[in-house]
């Protein structure tokens, strides 16, 4: 047996439902009719994001729900050009997003910079020439 390469849907842990369902809404992604007041769901492209209670996220997996700081993952929104990274940036922070890093060039190649959700998810936006993106916007690995 062995897996499709494929997340069916990421969910985020947060502080206050409504609140981060809110700030997801300002950048424009629209929350579906299957969401309730306890989970949000949003229809991506080919992936779906969850907005879940943290506390209930981690007693659903049987975890300690622990004080945040780094979780060691990031969520990256690619992008064809600096010029769109520093548009991006500047958009999302205008929604409420925290700048975390300023857009620049970095150590392997790109551009890219960081900002924070409202419960400090990290989100890399990033220009990757080594990584070019379909006309669905798609980020297209080498074989």
């Amino acid at each position: 047996m062995s897996l499709e390469r494929r997340i069916s849907i990421i969910t985020l842990g947060v502080s206050d439902v409504g609140r981060s369902t809110e700030f997801y809404a300002r950048l424009g992604w629209a929350k579906s009719s299957a969401s309730n007041d306890n989970i949000t769901f949003i229809q991506l492209k080919g992936t779906v994001l969850g907005l879940f209670s943290r506390a209930s996220l981690a007693e659903d997996a049987h975890v300690e729900n622990t004080p945040a700081g780094f979780a060691g993952v990031t969520l990256a929104y690619n992008v064809s050009s600096e010029i769109g990274v520093d548009a991006v940036v500047k958009f999302v922070v205008s929604c409420g997003a925290t700048l975390i890093k300023a857009p620049q060039k970095v150590f392997w190649g790109g551009y890219s910079g960081y900002v924070a959700d409202p419960d400090g998810h990290l989100w890399e936006i990033a220009f990757n020439p080594f990584f070019p993106q379909d006309e669905h916007g798609h980020v297209i690995l080498p074989d």
